[in-house]
């Protein structure tokens, strides 16, 4: 069964898909470093993300560095945080819980921003339990690698189509009937017959 062509309504979706990933992708851009300050955003507004690196003076004062970034797949988004950390910071009990709240603020930033960005609002609800990697560079120091996946909301999963059996048969067909009569010559072959082609 050969494949049909995308409808109206599967057209509008995926423009609509494309345009929420675009919007998303925008928001997370507008999180680079600095703009929590409004001294040093593009457009002299401040962005609060909940990042610790926002804290203390983007050029003076020496901060902790964390970030975030997002890929897409499907009607999915993954969230990906990395920062570092002291290593006592993993023993203090609720460790996992402030991963857990960072990644939600991250998400509630990137909700904001993208009504800022398009106007209209995206709703990401989380899938399953987040991913927390903690990894050290010393007896002190260590960071952490951390992904959440969120279900984003408008966009439904592309169909999964059926690949063109048909066609693709066609075209071995011909292949081989290329090959079907061995002992038709092309035109251009003027050879005389050799002993062995004569016998056969």
């Amino acid at each position: 069964m050969k494949n049909a062509s995308l409808k109206d309504g599967d057209q509008q979706m995926s423009n609509t898909t494309l345009e929420i990933i675009q919007g998303l992708s925008q928001a997370a851009a507008n999180a680079y470093d600095g703009s929590h300050d409004k001294r040093f955003s593009y457009d002299g507004e401040e962005r609060s993300m909940g990042l610790k690196r926002e804290e203390g003076c983007p050029i003076n004062d020496s901060r902790v560095m964390d970030g975030f970034k997002v890929r897409f797949y499907g009607d999915s988004m993954i969230l990906s945080y990395q920062s570092d950390i002291l290593l006592k910071e993993v023993y203090t009990g609720k460790f996992e819980q402030d991963i857990e709240s960072m990644l939600n603020s991250i998400k509630s930033f990137l909700q904001k921003e993208y009504r800022k960005v398009t106007g209209k609002s995206v709703k990401l609800t989380s899938k399953g339990e987040p991913n927390i990697l903690v990894q050290s560079t010393s007896r002190v120091r260590s960071w952490v690698e951390a992904q959440q996946h969120f279900k984003i909301g408008g966009i439904e999963a592309m169909p999964i189509l059926e690949p063109s059996v048909e066609t693709t048969r066609d075209v071995t067909r011909k292949f081989l009937e290329q090959f079907k009569d061995n002992k038709k010559r092309p035109q251009n072959d003027t050879r005389k017959k050799s002993d062995n082609q004569k016998k056969a």
